[in-house]
C-alpha cells in the first residue's frame, strides 16, 4: 500500500567515508525516511520548497517547463522500492491529446522525482515495504528548522 509523504526538510548525515552527505527527509506513516542525495539535488529541492528561482532555469525547472509546454503534467511520484540501501522511484505523468488523457510512467531517481513533485505540487507516495525497510522514528533524526544547509550552499 502506498502512503502520501511530505518533505520534512533537508538534513545532513555522515557518509561511509565520514563526510557530510545531504539527505531529503520525508515524513510518512508517522515515521521519517531519510534519502541521501547530492548537494545539487538537495539545493534544487530546497529552492523549490522555498519558492526561489535562479536567473536561469535549473534542470528540474527546465523539465517542468518542457512538460507543461508539451501538454503534460506530473500527477504523482512514487518511492516504490529499496534494494541494498538504494531507493528506486517512478514519476507518474500524463498528457492530453485531442482531449484524451494518455498516462506514462518513468523510472526516476527518488531525488529527481521529489524535485519534480515539489515543483508540480503533486503527491509523493511511498510504499509500505520502503517505510518498513528504511523508516525511522522522528526522534532519531535531528532537524534544525527543517534545513541543515546554510545560505551559501543554497546558492544565495
Amino acid at each position: 500500500m502506498d502512503h502520501e509523504a511530505e518533505v520534512a526538510g533537508i538534513g545532513v548525515g555522515v557518509g561511509p567515508d565520514g563526510e557530510e552527505v545531504p539527505a531529503v527527509v520525508l515524513r510518512v506513516r508517522g515515521e521519517v525516511l531519510p534519502i541521501f542525495v547530492t548537494r545539487d539535488q538537495a539545493q534544487s529541492i530546497r529552492l523549490a520548497m522555498d519558492g526561489g528561482v535562479f536567473d536561469r532555469p535549473l534542470t528540474h525547472d527546465l523539465l517542468v517547463e518542457m512538460l507543461t509546454e508539451f501538454g503534460g503534467a506530473v500527477d504523482s511520484v512514487r518511492i516504490d522500492d529499496i534494494t541494498d540501501g538504494t531507493f528506486y522511484g517512478k514519476v507518474d505523468a500524463e498528457r492530453y491529446e485531442d482531449g484524451e488523457p494518455e498516462s506514462f510512467v518513468f523510472d526516476a531517481r527518488p531525488s529527481d522525482a521529489i524535485a519534480l513533485a515539489t515543483r508540480f505540487e503533486c503527491p509523493i507516495l511511498v510504499g509500505d515495504e520502503v517505510v518498513d525497510a528504511a523508516g525511522q522514528s522522528p526522534e532519531s533524526i535531528e532537524m534544525s528548522g527543517g534545513d541543515e544547509f546554510g545560505d551559501e550552499e543554497r546558492g544565495r
